[in-house]
């Protein structure tokens, strides 16, 4: 039902990835598979009911859909096996604003607020531009390569001025689809320390096969209770320009602090194109979702084959969610800034260095999966020529 192949031409748009090139990298000369969106058509079925709407002549203030709410907490419900009030969803712009409302709702200047790098890079400029302080817990591997909670260097660097968590379920950019039993142990110690968690669920959609992702807040009500719980279609069906994601907030005074600041700042609710994107995909989306997985599987495979020569150099850990590889680069003994300049000017890619992550994500770098099949099999033909070189 969708061509998950067909390529199209960004760069006379004002496509962020591609805009932004000759800035960031020095040249136009590269295949941008860095910023996080897909380089694969937003579903007809979306654009087609934007289309719809665009034929009354009137775009003045909306508020946003309870419809939108209803298919999106039968969205969570059927894929997640979540239950959600429609009550407890709030409009938000991005994950991002979110993230935001909710330091300045459940903290004050100078609190800790905790981040487990190498993390989404957001997470650190959020505390910092909000006068809060960076609590970091890093991420660790375990004896089979994957990256998984540190809970004894977290219960040792609490404190009292701690009173946030900042989750990224499933992770970005390291790939992690967290376990139950994971998530429950982190919960225990949020729950003991009266630390409010933040989850940045974004990615939540996509899973492959043999991962299952668990909504934090499903864990049980005491954790419900502390919980933020960030939602969107931005990835899924590649409408980031939307501006329009939800938060869900069943806590009753936690729901009203952050309506508090949501007012103070006057996000509002929202505009009528990305009303009718959010309701469509959510509606519409499942069977688009089912086959977009199965493309990005197989854009992982010929990933892994490509880089299988070069375990020596690069290390490739497969995700198992989100459309972002994670190369491990340490065995090019390259610094950041050299890494980098090598897959600019020799791979000619245009990545996200690891170091934006955090000091943790140090020569590594992340790419980009989601594009069709035929720049992914260019950007494969780059990867091999230049470590074939090296």
């Amino acid at each position: 039902m969708y061509d998950f192949n067909k390529q199209i031409d960004r760069s006379k748009t004002n496509a962020e990835k591609y805009t932004l090139r000759e800035k960031l990298f020095g040249t136009n000369d590269v295949i941008p598979m860095w910023v996080a969106d897909m380089d694969i058509a937003t579903p007809q079925f979306i654009i087609d009911d934007i289309s719809n709407r665009l034929s009354h002549h009137i775009l003045g203030y909306e508020e946003f859909p309870s419809k939108a709410k209803e298919v999106q907490r039968n969205w969570i419900e059927k894929h997640h096996n979540y239950k959600i009030d429609i009550e407890d969803i709030i409009f938000s712009n991005s994950v991002v604003t979110s993230i935001n409302l909710a330091i300045q709702a459940y903290t004050k200047e100078n609190d800790e607020v905790v981040v487990q790098p190498p993390v989404y890079f957001p997470f650190f400029s959020s505390i910092k531009n909000n006068n809060r302080k960076i609590l970091r817990n890093p991420l660790k591997k375990d004896k089979d390569g994957d990256y998984t909670f540190d809970i004894d260097d977290l219960i040792s660097k609490i404190t009292p001025k701690t009173k946030l968590l900042l989750l990224c379920s499933p992770h970005n950019p390291v790939g992690r689809v967290w376990k139950k039993e994971e998530l429950e142990k982190l919960a225990e110690v949020c729950i003991k320390h009266d630390i409010k968690v933040f989850a940045d669920e974004i990615h939540c959609d996509l899973v492959y096969d043999k991962f299952k992702h668990i909504p934090f807040a499903s864990l049980s009500k005491e954790v419900e209770d502390i919980t933020i719980t960030a939602y969107g279609v931005g990835k899924t069906f590649n409408l980031a320009s939307i501006a329009t994601s939800t938060v869900v907030i069943s806590n009753k005074t936690m729901k009203e602090k952050f309506k508090k600041v949501h007012e103070a700042v006057h996000i509002g609710e929202g505009n009528a194109i990305g009303h009718i994107a959010f309701t469509s995909a959510y509606e519409k989306g499942a069977e688009f979702r089912y086959e977009l997985l199965k493309h990005l599987e197989s854009n992982i495979k010929l990933l892994e084959t490509t880089l299988a020569p070069f375990k020596h150099l690069v290390n490739f850990k497969r995700p198992q969610g989100t459309y972002l590889a994670w190369l491990d680069c340490h065995g090019m003994e390259l610094n950041d800034k050299k890494l980098r300049e090598f897959f600019v000017k020799e791979v000619k890619l245009g990545l996200s260095s690891g170091s934006a992550f955090g000091k943790e994500g140090s020569r590594h770098m992340r790419l980009n999966f989601a594009v069709p099949r035929a720049m992914m099999e260019d950007a494969c033909e780059n990867i091999n020529k230049a470590l074939c070189k090296f």
